[in-house]
């Protein structure tokens, strides 16, 4: 689109993931012809900016001056300013506070106009294996364990393809929480520092990627890819559950204990089974 920048326009600019050759012709194009780039990290934006020899002026948006940043940005397109938008890496909205600002533009009635690029989700899906036809991205999950346990029991159904992002320092405690929740079995992709000079991709089931990890040190960025559960899985009773946690909880193991064991081989929440135990007698009780 020659025309291109038009004026009091949003530009949504994705950018490399890692590797700057996947920057696109149109990409640069934009940044190098609007009045100004709205960026995530003007530092890091800068360096890519100094590689493809573009001086447009930058101002930063991010998490913590959004709410200061998103009325002064709307006000400049309103007077007929091209603005691209961009995040440190990939297409600006997804899992970064770009979403609030292209919102605002959204009910302002500005102009938007994407300029797409890869996204870590879908460049390791493309390659994990796993089913592709379905599937769901759900960002980070939750950073305390507790809340993240009972975010991934509203999973345990789910049988597309469910796509995570998570960071080194948190790898081993979301692997640990997803091989209690979902199953040690599970099938999982973690893949690294996508299009990087050390790209990685790590496929097996959750509880041998909880070995793995427990040996080797997360580094880089993760994106984490679990298979859905099967959906041809029987429906299983109440009366049936209960007869099997009472089997089990007959042979000295706790209702705790029990309710995890159980959930782990069948996709029910923990926490129902768990509630279910509840309501079981013993005879020595």
């Amino acid at each position: 689109m020659v025309n291109e920048p038009k004026p009091g326009t949003l530009y949504i600019v994705g950018t490399p993931i890692g590797n700057l050759e996947d920057m696109t012709f149109r990409a640069v194009r934009i940044l190098q012809s609007v009045d100004m780039i709205a960026a995530e990290d003007t530092r890091h934006t800068g360096k890519l900016l100094q590689h493809f020899q573009i001086k447009t002026p930058q101002i930063s948006y991010h998490e913590h001056n959004r709410n200061s940043r998103i009325p002064e940005i709307i006000e400049q397109l309103k007077y007929g300013k091209a603005i691209a938008l961009v995040s440190d890496a990939g297409m600006p909205g997804i899992s970064d506070p770009g979403y609030e600002l292209i919102k605002n533009c959204v009910d302002t009635g500005i102009d938007i106009v994407p300029i797409p690029s890869a996204t870590a989700a879908i460049t390791a899906l493309s390659a994990s294996g796993l089913p592709t036809n379905r599937f769901i991205f759900d960002g980070f999950l939750p950073a305390k364990s507790q809340q993240r346990q009972e975010y991934l029991e509203t999973l345990l159904t789910e049988t597309r393809t469910l796509v995570f992002y998570e960071s080194p320092h948190r790898l081993r405690e979301t692997l640990q929480d997803l091989g209690d929740i979902l199953g040690g079995d599970r099938q999982i992709v973690i893949a690294r520092e996508l299009t990087k000079l050390y790209e990685e991709f790590w496929r097996g089931r959750i509880e041998e990627a909880i070995a793995h990890y427990q040996q080797k040190e997360p580094q880089g960025e993760y994106t984490l890819l679990v298979a859905g559960t099967e959906p041809s899985q029987p429906q299983i009773t109440e009366a049936e559950l209960k007869a099997e946690l009472l089997a089990m909880m007959k042979q000295g193991i706790s209702r705790s204990q029990a309710s995890r064991q159980l959930a782990k081989e069948i996709s029910i929440s923990r926490n129902k089974l768990y509630q279910l135990a509840l309501t079981i007698e013993l005879d020595n009780e």
